[in-house]
């Protein structure tokens, strides 16, 4: 029992730490949830990738560990992060480094599972070292990924997914350079135990500065911008300008919804900022009804606008490139 603690509880408690810190709690429990899942399945497909590697290869076990093992368990890693990514589903570096941690955590959880399985209890300066070291190893490396590409997807977008490469590479460093043991294991765990969570929690931090001043200074735009958008004058406005213009390029049923998605985009960036700066006060912002019906109206208006009408609709995208992730976290809410 006292080795499944050591070997489980120092990544879980932090963890932990990190979604109680979490201000805003910007990542839904569904969304931990599949952290932790997509990490389990990533560390079952790595065990079996270095099964076949072994049995065809010949290669030894010291090399698996130090030169194969960290770019085949961080790459897949890596994959899992990509689908949050991808799905829009990280709006923040706060986000980014707990759905990261999250999934090195479920990474880490199974691969001390085997090794419980298939060292029994052993000795305990054995799971000293893998859960202070090895799991927090992997926690930490997978934050990293998940932060470095959404600090580089936010500064370029244009970049896409190849943003994860610079973090992909950080992290199958500091891997290969823990499974080395240049230094003793315990040393080792003692290390990463006080620099890694160190360095990601000053990240988290400062993000959480920079999400609190995102939200509040957004949220007044937002809502002057709205303001404009209703007034009886905004016809005399750049915005109203390039919105008449459209007519002669669109049906004028198109360029009516195209104004609809404009006020409703609005409305729903300024739903969730409000939301988050209740959870931030420790509220809860009580359910709206009508909140499944805006975000379906949503839906039918980008369809009926259609893929040539959202482009020439781009310059009036005035929200920010948040939205996918505001309608995330509206459907989450």
């Amino acid at each position: 029992m006292l080795a499944v603690l050591i070997a489980f509880l120092p990544v879980v408690l932090f963890l932990a730490v990190l979604v109680f810190f979490d201000s805003f709690k910007l990542v839904p429990t569904a969304t931990l949830l599949r952290g932790l899942g997509m990490g389990a399945v990533a560390a079952v497909a790595a065990l079996a990738v270095h099964v076949v590697i072994l049995r065809w290869t010949g290669t030894t076990p010291w090399v698996l560990s130090r030169y194969i093992a960290p770019i085949t368990e961080e790459t897949l890693k890596a994959c899992c992060v990509l689908i949050p990514l991808r799905r829009r589903q990280i709006g923040f570096l706060v986000d980014a480094a707990i759905v990261g941690f999250a999934i090195g955590t479920g990474f880490a959880v199974v691969e001390n599972i085997d090794y419980l399985l298939r060292l029994g209890e052993g000795r305990i300066w054995l799971w000293i070292a893998r859960g202070f070291g090895t799991a927090i190893l992997h926690a930490t490396t997978t934050a990293i990924i998940a932060l470095g590409a959404k600090a580089l997807m936010d500064r370029t977008p244009s970049r896409g997914l190849s943003a994860i490469v610079p973090g992909w590479l950080a992290a199958v460093f500091l891997h290969s350079l823990f499974n080395h043991a240049l230094i003793s294991p315990l040393l080792s765990a003692a290390v990463l135990l006080i620099v890694l969570p160190m360095v990601v929690l000053y990240v988290f931090s400062r993000s959480e500065r920079v999400t609190r001043e995102w939200v509040s200074e957004g949220m007044d735009l937002d809502v002057e911008l709205l303001q404009l958008v209703r007034s009886s004058h905004f016809g005399g406005t750049r915005l109203g300008r390039y919105l008449h213009e459209l007519r002669a390029r669109f049906p004028g049923p198109v360029v009516a919804d195209m104004f609809c998605l404009l006020q409703l985009d609005l409305e729903l960036a300024i739903r969730a900022k409000g939301m988050l700066m209740a959870r931030e006060a420790g509220l809860e912002v009580p359910r709206d009804p009508d909140l499944q019906a805006k975000l379906a109206e949503r839906v039918y208006l980008h369809k009926a606008i259609g893929n040539t009408g959202m482009l020439a609709l781009r310059p009036l995208q005035v929200t920010s490139d948040r939205d996918d992730w505001h309608q995330y976290l509206l459907r989450n809410a």
